[in-house]
């Protein structure tokens, strides 16, 4: 057993030590951080998606956002497009492939952001959701996976994680919206840091 949680821990810490090797990973995640603070001070909101462990990460993301990370300070719009009687009208009317467009197409504003999250990179519902950001004016930030899928080339600022393991894949995908979540607040409220 202790060889097993040992190997776990070693996967982690090499799958984010590749990631932080790549200094094109920290250039993408500060520009992440930007196109939030710019999306803040145009009154916009932040939109979260994803399907399964990374719609849990999508909703960890909105509430820290809306309640509190580090410090306390003003709440900040973000939603989660996660309201059950939403998803399972829309995939019975229309089809599952649009739970999360739908809900841009009623809710998005261009000076909104998605953040889109897809191990894979080639959720259906992921990808109607940024085609309909596109439609609409509104930037896109995407946590993927694996070679980034489909997503990689639609969305307006991939962020990849190189590893063909879901599970190691939103374990850094939970570390990239942490830091997010405190560079927001690090440009909006710098007195608090």
């Amino acid at each position: 057993m202790k060889t097993f949680i040992t190997s776990a821990l070693s996967s982690a810490q090499k799958t984010l030590q590749n990631f932080l090797q790549d200094s094109t990973n920290i250039d993408s995640i500060a520009q992440a951080i930007s196109y939030s603070v710019e999306t803040y001070k145009a009154g916009g909101k932040l939109i979260t998606c994803g399907n399964g462990g990374s719609l849990c990460d999508a909703a960890h993301c909105a509430e820290e956002l809306t309640g509190r990370f580090h410090k306390d300070r003003p709440a900040l719009a973000a939603i989660t497009i996660n309201d059950a009687g939403h998803i399972t009208c829309v995939a019975n009317d229309y089809g599952y492939e649009f739970i999360f467009s739908r809900q841009i197409e009623a809710l998005g504003k261009k000076e909104d952001l998605l953040i889109a999250i897809s191990t894979s990179g080639n959720s259906a519902n992921v990808i109607n959701a940024v085609k309909s950001a596109n439609e609409r004016g509104i930037k896109s930030v995407g946590l993927l996976g694996k070679s980034g899928g489909q997503l990689k080339d639609l969305v307006t600022l991939p962020i990849i994680v190189k590893s063909e393991q879901t599970e190691r894949i939103q374990e850094v995908h939970i570390k990239i919206i942490h830091i997010l979540i405190e560079g927001i607040e690090r440009e909006l409220y710098p007195e608090l840091y």
